[in-house]
């Protein structure tokens, strides 16, 4: 199997662009990061003004030598791990997916027989203008299917 990038024209990229699955899959994206960016930007410029303003109060003890500055301090790093930790799970379960559908609808093996890819047919993959290359057309939708039923399978077992 090579490990040649699919060969995707610009025409096709404008197509995945415009279809209403990459749509979605920006608004469910942009709906996540967004909000917790901007929350987390009033979170750590907080943190920053308290530093440099509030000084009696970034030193209040806590218990021992522990002050709340350095509380929130820590917490800044605690909240940095949790978003990671809470995009990775809402990546995985929200936006992979509609990503995978969309790449297989649209992603075109890259073949080692023609270098020819401005040359497609339609039906291997249901879409005008993405199926395999010429001269593999008949066997662009089984390499297709078989690579999609091969990540399923991957999948499964992980």
């Amino acid at each position: 199997m090579s490990n040649a990038a699919p060969s995707t024209s610009p025409k096709v990229f404008t197509e995945i662009e415009q279809s209403d699955d990459f749509r979605r899959l920006k608004k469910k994206h942009r709906s996540f990061v967004l909000p917790v960016a901007l929350l987390f930007l009033v979170w750590y410029f907080a943190y920053v003004l308290l530093a440099d303003y509030a000084h009696d109060f970034m030193a209040t003890p806590v218990f021992g030598n522990v002050n709340v500055g350095l509380l929130l301090g820590l917490g800044q790093f605690v909240t940095t791990f949790a978003i990671t930790t809470w995009y990775v799970v809402y990546a995985n379960r929200n936006l992979d997916p509609l990503a995978e559908k969309i790449r297989d609808e649209y992603e075109v093996p890259a073949t080692t027989e023609t270098t020819d890819t401005s040359t497609r047919t339609a039906g291997s993959t249901g879409k005008a203008g993405t199926a395999g290359t010429a001269g593999t057309a008949g066997t662009a939708g089984t390499s297709s299917r078989a690579a999609a039923s091969s990540r399923a399978g991957k999948r499964a077992r992980s």
